[in-house]
């Protein structure tokens, strides 16, 4: 008879190797999980050298119906700024660069009116010269003067600004008796008159208010003073007046002679009439309208002395 051995049987694990096992298990269970969560990162990033997912983005996705963003690897144009209407704040406010004004700021010699529609109506708000000038005269009080431009009247500040200066700084002019000194100063000093160069409509305004009607056939037509203002009419200092038209005398004379004589009238003087028939009008005459007998003159000084007529 064969005997059978006995089968071994395997004595039961210690607590402790029970410990271990369950620790190894766990472990190499988190290791599979981490090796599958890292595989599913790498699969959800974006490939080198294209845009990122924007799932993550918050905020409102493109529409579907807009361009595609370019797939052009450089730096994206800026967008255009918008463009908006620069708006001029009025005389108050600095001014561009001023332009230039030539050696002789005068209409050319023979010229006896300016081309072009001469606006009738501006903004009522005006421009003054900055720059001061030197004084004018080598005796007597002094008096400042300012010289302004209505806007809208399309007429350069600084070119009336010269012309008016080359006027009263003549010796021909009321500075050269030795009585008197003049001196052009900016808009912001303090002055003893102003002035001023506006279209009719407005000249009309400034003068009446000043008590003074320039009114011919219900047209504002001449120029005038009221207190502190010599007021230029547009008109005629683009247009002339028809005594001078009549004579063929240029338009540079007209705007000596009508400087001179409302400034004359700011410096206490009169009208006057015409001292002989067939000889110069002195410049009180009121030439725009009337040389009263007399030919055109632009000056209240002839012959280095003082030149006027009977009053009025």
């Amino acid at each position: 008879m064969i005997s059978r051995a006995p089968v071994p049987v395997p004595e039961p694990a210690s607590r402790g190797d029970r410990w271990r096992q369950a620790w190894l298990v766990a472990l190499a269970v988190a290791l599979v999980l981490l090796v599958f969560l890292a595989g599913q990162q790498f699969t959800a990033a974006a490939p080198p050298g294209r845009p990122a997912a924007a799932a993550s983005v918050s905020g409102p996705s493109p529409s579907s119906s807009g361009p595609s963003p370019s797939a052009s690897a450089g730096p994206s144009a800026p967008a255009a700024a918008p463009s908006f209407p620069v708006l001029e704040s009025g005389p108050a406010s600095a001014s561009p660069s001023p332009s230039p004004v030539s050696a002789d700021p005068f209409p050319k010699a023979g010229l006896l009116q300016l081309p072009g529609r001469v606006p009738t109506h501006g903004s009522g708000r005006f421009q003054y010269a900055t720059t001061r000038g030197p004084v004018a005269g080598a005796k007597g009080p002094l008096r400042r003067y300012r010289v302004a431009v209505e806007a809208g009247s399309n007429e350069d500040v600084n070119a009336f600004a010269a012309q008016v200066r080359a006027i009263l700084g003549d010796k021909r002019s009321w500075t050269g008796g030795g009585r008197l000194r003049l001196q052009p100063v900016g808009g912001a000093d303090p002055a003893d008159f102003t002035v001023y160069l506006a279209t009719r409509d407005t000249a009309g305004q400034m003068c009446a208010r000043g008590g003074t009607n320039i009114r011919i056939g219900g047209v504002p037509f001449t120029s005038c003073r009221t207190s502190g203002k010599a007021i230029i009419n547009l008109d005629r200092w683009r247009g002339s007046a028809r005594p001078y038209l009549q004579a063929r005398v240029d338009l540079a004379s007209y705007r000596r002679y009508v400087v001179n004589h409302e400034v004359g009238h700011e410096l206490g003087h009169r009208h006057q009439g015409c001292p002989k028939a067939g000889g110069p009008a002195p410049v009180m005459v009121q030439q725009t309208i009337t040389l009263r007998g007399c030919k055109p003159y632009v000056w209240p000084r002839r012959n280095d002395r003082d030149f006027s007529g009977p009053g009025l």
